[in-house]
């Protein structure tokens, strides 16, 4: 189960031993309350016809799917992609992660623009809104295997912070303000 907690904001390395300590655990709940992330636990032993997710790329319009290993063997340039996923930036479109194998850090926003780290495992899924400023780093063990889910081709380009001009950040910022993330189950 996905575990989600405030983080140290003024820690700037990404090496996961130092944010080891969490500041505040936070909810399901809270976290889709204050950053608009939602999170689903699929079965990993049959990712590929759970109905959840179908369900999830059926309602989303989710059209092209890939996978992405990384890890220092399979990911070329691994050091300098690693930064590059770290670099606080957002996306036009939705980033949507189902973990097969492997672990790994999501950090996001909150409204208040605090870092709240989430923790994955195999069989999670999460989806960060656009608009929203995050990044992404390895564990200790350095290995994570995911899918990707994209509606149409997929956007791969990254807007590093600060881009608070743009159309999606605009609407991610009134989302929050409306409360327009509210948790319903």
């Amino acid at each position: 189960m996905v575990r989600a907690w405030y983080m140290d904001n003024n820690i700037s390395d990404q090496r996961e031993e130092n944010h080891r300590i969490p500041q505040k655990f936070i909810s399901l709940k809270e976290l889709y309350n204050i950053s608009g992330v939602e999170y689903y636990k699929v079965n990993i032993d049959s990712y590929s016809s759970d109905e959840l997710l179908e369900d999830l790329k059926k309602e989303r319009g989710y059209t092209y799917e890939d996978e992405i290993t990384c890890s220092k063997d399979c990911l070329q340039n691994y050091e300098e992609k690693l930064k590059s996923f770290f670099r606080e930036h957002l996306h036009t479109d939705e980033e949507i992660r189902l973990v097969i194998d492997g672990s790994g850090y999501f950090d996001v926003r909150d409204r208040n623009d605090e870092w709240v780290r989430i923790e994955v495992v195999a069989g999670d899924l999460i989806i960060i809104p656009s608009g929203i400023y995050h990044r992404f780093t390895l564990d200790t063990k350095n290995y994570i295997r995911a899918k990707r889910l994209f509606i149409g081709e997929p956007k791969w380009t990254p807007y590093n912070r600060p881009v608070e001009d743009m159309d999606c950040r605009k609407e991610y910022i009134r989302k929050l303000e409306n409360g327009e993330f509210n948790f319903v189950q």
